[in-house]
């Protein structure tokens, strides 16, 4: 990362908190639901100090923002994630570690010395566990009321490494399935891995992938796992030659590959190159498979001779993958508008969905390192329903909390908004099904919370019991 780009993300809507609070009553605009009760978590890369080299916020210490709706009013908490680097730079007064990947940026006196990564990429509740996640690395258990750090949490030893940061928990059965991309090292191999619904691993298994390279997320449908494994490739041999380790190579193209999820191997069917971070759902149509993502015609990786990479290609937009019986992959652009952070009503999770809510209006690109509204895309009609937060506010991912009538639009969108203007972030809240007519409240924080990765959202019929009020 240059320096120019990580700069970029240490000012701003960006730049890091130098502290923690808590704040039992935000101000509030608007009318808050009477029907939305439950936790809003936020989470993403916020280093305690100026980093070691260049910085980059895939690895910045990772920080939960806390928002408790009940009884008419919000609370706020924000808390680090106490890793193992945390603690020590903590005890340090300074940074240790850098973030670059590159070794020499280390402080002598951390040579060595193992991590557990920086836990600041998703947050998951499954199980009765409330799990930071970062890809590179286990995930660590956090209280989900205090946001206390409790520590590495391994599935009682049966975790043998990482896992992805983008687990899918099943809406009929409660389990929850994931994988892990270079579990054995930069090796082609995925590990895929199923929890049950009390968090207990009840089984493991191994599939090849055609090369190894950078997979951040996946889908589950009824029966299938499903992969796209685009053409982002990782090599030691071009590491050991002085060139990228991680590297774009679009003449190789895409595969996706399905797999059962009680086990077995994957079927892989070729697709033109793009480049696939997030994937909103997949479902079964009969004996087809459909798979609505974000995509982009490149990734932004240097070519495998370190030529740097074509940034108008960054640009992501929604589209829908279908993998045919026969074995071909139709591809469709739903909507050519630049979107990110794919979301949809969770309950309709490797189900046939309707809506999707997407983070839009800026964004990788785009010229605009902000997303500034947010849409939701009726897939039956194809209609678009979007809002604008305004030019000098940047919004995050949108996340669906379930309402009471059941229905897909019964609910309402929750979001963070940060005021370039005011220097000062708020939770907006827009009810689902009329997402164009904006926020029906506004929690105001008084202080930045940093653009950052992903959101959850904790109904109060899932939360462990808690003092009223807190956050």
């Amino acid at each position: 990362m240059t320096s120019g780009a990580a700069q970029l993300y240490l000012s701003g809507g960006f730049e890091p908190l130098q502290f923690e609070t808590e704040l039992a009553s935000l101000a509030i605009e608007g009318e808050l639901p009477p029907d939305l009760g439950g936790r809003f978590l936020r989470i993403g890369p916020n280093p305690q100090f100026p980093p070691r080299g260049a910085y980059n916020p895939l690895n910045g210490d990772g920080m939960i923002h806390a928002f408790r709706i009940g009884g008419g009013r919000v609370a706020y908490r924000n808390r680090w994630v106490r890793t193992r680097r945390w603690a020590l730079e903590n005890a340090a007064g300074r940074a240790l570690f850098g973030t670059s990947g590159d070794p020499r940026d280390r402080d002598p006196s951390v040579l060595g010395v193992a991590e557990n990564g920086a836990a600041n990429t998703n947050l998951v509740w499954h199980g009765g566990r409330l799990l930071a996640l970062e890809e590179g690395h286990g995930p660590i258990e956090m209280d989900p009321e205090s946001l206390e750090t409790l520590g590495d949490w391994r599935f009682d030893g049966r975790l043998p490494r990482n896992m992805t940061a983008h687990p899918k928990v099943d809406p009929a059965t409660g389990e929850m399935l994931f994988f892990a991309n270079f579990q054995d090292g930069p090796t082609s191999a995925l590990a895929l891995h199923v929890a049950d619904a009390q968090g207990r691993l009840a089984r493991s298994w191994t599939i090849e992938a055609p090369w190894p390279a950078l997979v951040h997320d996946f889908a589950v449908t009824e029966r299938f796992v499903v992969f796209v494994v685009c053409p982002a490739t990782l090599s030691m041999e071009r590491l050991r030659a002085g060139r990228p380790p991680l590297a774009w190579e679009p003449e190789l193209g895409c595969v996706v590959g399905v797999a059962p999820r009680d086990g077995g191997e994957a079927r892989w069917r070729p697709a033109p190159a793009a480049m696939v971070w997030h994937l909103m759902n997949a479902f079964e149509d009969g004996e087809r498979v459909v798979v609505d993502l974000c995509e982009q015609g490149a990734a932004m990786f240097p070519a495998t001779d370190g030529t740097p990479p074509d940034e108008a290609r960054a640009v992501q937009r929604l589209a829908r993958w279908t993998l045919e019986p026969d074995g071909d992959v139709a591809r469709m652009v739903l909507w050519d508008g630049p979107c990110e952070y794919p979301r949809i009503d969770e309950r309709r999770t490797g189900r046939r969905h309707r809506y999707g809510y997407l983070a839009c209006d800026g964004g990788p690109g785009s010229g605009d390192p902000f997303h500034r509204g947010l849409a939701r895309f009726d897939f039956e009609t194809g209609d678009l329903a979007r809002w604008s937060a305004g030019p000098r506010c940047a919004v995050g991912e949108p996340v669906f909390a379930a309402g009471l009538g059941g229905g897909e639009a019964d609910g309402h969108i929750l979001t963070t908004v940060f005021d370039e203007v005011a220097a000062a972030s708020h939770l907006a809240i827009l009810r689902a099904g009329d997402l164009a007519a904006g926020p029906v409240a506004r929690a105001y924080v008084g202080h930045r919370v940093p653009m950052g990765f992903h959101a959850l959202w904790i109904p109060t019929s899932a939360e462990p019991p808690s003092s009223p009020g807190s956050a």
